[in-house]
């Protein structure tokens, strides 16, 4: 069954350098979650360009990116009902609907959230029941299996989402779930408590500002 809860849509904007912010009722401008998080991985991100080089490295992020849009709207379509929604990801999105049947009680999709204590901002994958647990959902592709570890950063992006929603609508949801959908053709659950993450993305948050300030006064 499908309840919607609607919340107000906000105006993204995308810088040419990528990064992202969104503009909210009030008019004011918070850099979205995925923007704040970025900014920690740029090291690693640049190891890795490093080893593959710029054009490879420039053509799997292309491609990762229009994989992973195509994916949500393909899960979004199922989940409003659209039972014989065609796989065009390559036999990825197939592999995951068992998973998206364990999904009941939507509360709402791809909603716009924001937060004017932790001044953040965001697009929410989906927000429901997995096996009967209200839950923040996010959904992932990925070339390969994941580890815990190295997922930190979505463990973070769904406790923002989480505080965010809470801020919003005054429904407290503390349970995470990761859904990731991998080219092996295997697919992965995580959980998580949002109380265990959120402490960390203030902090990063944080950080993200003054840097930010930084910048600005640099220049």
């Amino acid at each position: 069954m499908l309840v919607k809860i609607e919340l107000p849509k906000l105006q993204k904007v995308t810088k040419e350098d990528g990064e992202r912010y969104y503009v909210t009722p009030e008019g004011n401008k918070y850099p979205s979650v995925t923007t704040v998080l970025s900014e920690f991985k740029k090291r690693e991100l640049a190891e890795w360009r490093r080893r593959v080089g710029n054009a490879e490295a420039d053509r799997r992020k292309n491609f990762a990116a229009k994989r992973g849009t195509t994916f949500h709207t393909l899960c979004e379509n199922y989940l409003e009902g659209n039972k014989n929604t065609e796989d065009i990801v390559g036999g990825m999105f197939n592999n995951f609907k068992p998973l998206l049947d364990r999904i009941k009680n939507i509360k709402c999709m791809e909603q716009h959230l924001y937060s004017d204590e932790l001044k953040v901002a965001g697009q929410v994958d989906c927000i429901a029941e997995f096996d009967r647990c209200i839950s923040i959902i996010d959904f992932k592709t990925s070339s390969k299996l994941k580890q815990e570890k190295h997922i930190w950063d979505y463990f973070m992006q769904a406790s923002a989402y989480s505080y965010m929603f809470e801020d919003r609508t005054g429904i407290p949801i503390q349970d995470i779930t990761i859904l990731i959908s991998c080219e092996t053709g295997e697919t992965q659950t995580f959980f998580a408590h949002r109380d265990d993450w959120i402490d960390g993305f203030r902090n990063y948050r944080s950080i993200y500002n003054k840097e930010i300030k930084n910048e600005v006064l640099a220049n």
